[in-house]
């Protein structure tokens, strides 16, 4: 007959390797998305100067369906481009009729808001910063929680427009739009 202890000891080994089953390594795409030019979507404000207009000069928010409601030309796609793709493409749409020769400028006003999850204390929609590590992010949800793992924590991320969830360690840095969740540890 087993000892509890052994039965106890071999209980805690099969949750320890069920656990670690669950882990897969990101995808080399997570981690790339870090270096590639920022793209916008929606949440994202940005200020566009059109030069020597001032009336259409002003801050625009992206929306829900990816674009940005400009006057004179009204819808422009944003959702995917960088701020310097939509600066050509609003030049080229005041070109048509509206301006001889615009000279316009697209930059970040306002980046897309990040969510912390998880054990963490206070959960919930936080702005994000240029330069932002989970860390960070933990940190303006109030820290970790007494039961948070420390260690590392889980970021779900839209890259490409497949939604990735990956782990990685609270000093790997996260992007606008990113989910952090943080782990109950297990002991």
């Amino acid at each position: 007959m087993k000892s509890p202890f052994a039965a106890s000891t071999i209980a805690l080994a099969v949750l320890l390797l069920a656990g670690c089953a669950s882990y897969r390594p990101v995808a080399p795409a997570f981690h790339a998305a870090i270096s590639k030019p920022y793209v916008l979507d929606a949440g994202d404000r940005v200020r566009i100067t059109v030069f020597e207009q001032d009336g259409l000069s002003n801050v625009y928010s992206v929306d829900q369906a990816g674009y940005i409601a400009f006057p004179l030309v009204g819808a422009v796609a944003a959702r995917g481009l960088t701020a310097q793709q939509v600066e050509g493409t609003l030049a080229q749409k005041l070109r048509g009729g509206y301006l001889r020769d615009p000279d316009v400028s697209v930059e970040i006003d306002r980046y897309r808001p990040i969510y912390v999850m998880g054990e963490v204390g206070a959960a919930g929609q936080y702005s994000y910063v240029p330069g932002m590590t989970v860390h960070k992010a933990i940190a303006a949800a109030g820290g970790f929680s007494p039961r948070a793992n420390q260690a590392n924590a889980d970021i779900t991320r839209d890259i490409n427009g497949k939604v990735m969830t990956g782990r990685v360690l609270t000093s790997d840095p996260i992007l606008p739009g990113d989910t952090v969740y943080v782990r109950e540890r297990l002991f």
